[in-house]
């Protein structure tokens, strides 16, 4: 299959996730990318990069907003005239389906996704919301393109209710952090790897998790992160840095953690801190 005959999907933000599904999926779809760093983007393969992220728009069919949620309100107001029809999915933190809606109109198609680390190596997992606006038409052709695209990352677990993404917010997108911080060194992995993932599963379902969700998303966040620090050669400190951000949601159950706190605390901390976030879109 050649680029003409593939699915055209835009990459605005070129970080470590957007990267992790370029790279994942640049074989079974034509990948443009576009970020205002421009040496994050120099000398790829197989990928076209874009000058901005309107061109970038205005090639695709769906485009994947990978860039921080600070940064949301200029990129949207920049692409907005251009996004009927499109399908869009978020994958920043707190930025709701609403939001987006609001901004970029009615006719937009928008979905959230929380992918988490070990998509780099194809052993994430994806948890993927319609939102509440889209119809139903929009939200299978929706659910499906995402469904599509991040299984070839790893795992994708759907949910109904949007709230939810806030909840795998905390539980698979900082539980790699959280567990590195637990076993301390990568050597402690497969010894301490079952406890974790009970604790981990129960505070998913104190989340709203029911117990098979909150088992899936425990063993897979568990196995995919040992899977990527032998695979990448990461130390546990490398892990942690790579998964948090300032002001983040697992900077917020870090700091738990080093209070002494409980996992669950700290996964309760992730979780409101993603719905702080949620509240400022």
């Amino acid at each position: 299959m050649d680029n003409q005959e593939k699915k055209k999907v835009g990459i605005l933000g070129y970080g470590n996730m957007g990267q992790a599904i370029a790279e994942r999926i640049k074989n079974s779809y034509a990948v443009y990318v576009f970020d205002k760093d421009a040496d994050k983007i120099s000398g790829l393969k197989d990928i076209f990069v874009v000058n901005d992220a309107l061109s970038l728009v205005k090639q695709t069919e769906i485009i994947i907003l990978a860039v921080k949620p600070q940064d949301f309100p200029e990129l949207l107001d920049k692409i907005k005239d251009f996004s009927a029809q499109k399908v869009f999915i978020t994958i920043a933190a707190g930025i709701t389906t609403q939001y987006l809606k609001s901004e970029l109109g009615i006719k937009a198609r928008v979905v959230r996704v929380m992918p988490n680390m070990p998509a780099q190596i194809g052993r994430g997992v994806s948890v993927i919301s319609k939102g509440s606006l889209a119809t139903d038409a929009d939200a299978d052709l929706a659910w499906q393109l995402a469904h599509n695209i991040f299984s070839n990352l790893g795992g994708v677990l759907m949910v109904e209710n949007e709230k939810m993404i806030n909840a795998a917010t905390a539980v698979s997108g900082s539980g790699p952090a959280f567990f590195c911080y637990y076993i301390k060194d990568k050597k402690n992995a497969r010894a301490k790897k079952e406890e974790f993932i009970m604790r981990l599963a129960d505070a998913a379902v104190n989340l709203g998790f029911d117990k098979s969700q909150a088992q899936f998303l425990a063993e897979k966040t568990v196995d995919g992160i040992i899977a990527m620090l032998n695979e990448k050669n990461l130390s546990c400190a490398e892990v942690i840095k790579m998964v948090s951000s300032k002001g983040g949601t697992t900077q917020a159950g870090l700091e738990v953690l080093g209070a002494g706190g409980s996992l669950d605390e700290a996964v309760r901390s992730a979780y409101e801190r993603a719905e702080e976030l949620g509240k400022r879109s």
